[in-house]
């Protein structure tokens, strides 16, 4: 494999920075009530003694593990736990609904078992199209849950049904997972700073 070479590397790393910087830049410029709302619904939740159920596929499957560990552990500061689940995180759950329903099933099955009434079901989706981040955001209307949807593009069918939709209007989804991590660490620190 022929790599490239230095000046030419150079450019493709100051692309990447110059597109995330352009997608923040174009993000600030827009409504962020969707955001600070979304802080706030996870506020409620855990005032409430509830919890938030996080969700992804892919590089938003790691998104909703890192959301969830900055909740369950810390984010800026010492503080008590707070409630949050990655359902990607249970490989044994995820094969297991996978196996004998289907992929389609695995978070919305995980919302059934454990979501109740006024937790947070937290989708991210760089399409707005999976089909299990909207299963579960739909199972998890049906019990009741603050639906939160974190989408690209033009948001699709997750952004259209849930309670509160954040959209990062960029088709790369590189990109759009850059200021997906952002956001999220925005929440976490309206959360922290609240609690």
């Amino acid at each position: 494999m022929a790599r490239l070479d230095a000046s030419a590397a150079t450019r493709v790393v100051e692309a990447a920075l110059d597109g995330a910087i352009a997608l923040h830049q174009q993000v600030r410029g827009l409504d962020l009530a969707p955001v600070v709302k979304a802080a706030h619904v996870v506020c409620d939740a855990y005032a409430a003694e509830g919890k938030v159920l996080v969700f992804g596929n892919g590089g938003s499957a790691a998104d909703a593990a890192h959301f969830a560990a900055e909740l369950v552990g810390r984010f800026e500061r010492h503080r008590a736990a707070m409630a949050a689940i990655a359902l990607t995180a249970d490989a044994s759950v995820l094969t297991s609904v996978a196996n004998d329903e289907t992929f389609d099933r695995v978070f919305a099955r995980q919302v059934e078992g454990l979501g109740r009434a006024g937790d947070v079901a937290f989708g991210i989706s760089t399409s707005g199209a999976s089909l299990n981040v909207i299963a579960a955001l739909e199972a998890a209307r049906t019990r009741k849950l603050t639906t939160v949807a974190l989408t690209g593009r033009d948001g699709g069918t997750a952004g259209r049904i849930a309670d509160i939709h954040i959209n990062v209007p960029d088709d790369s989804a590189a990109r759009v997972q850059e200021v997906h991590r952002t956001l999220i660490h925005a929440i976490c620190r309206i959360v922290e700073s609240s609690m």
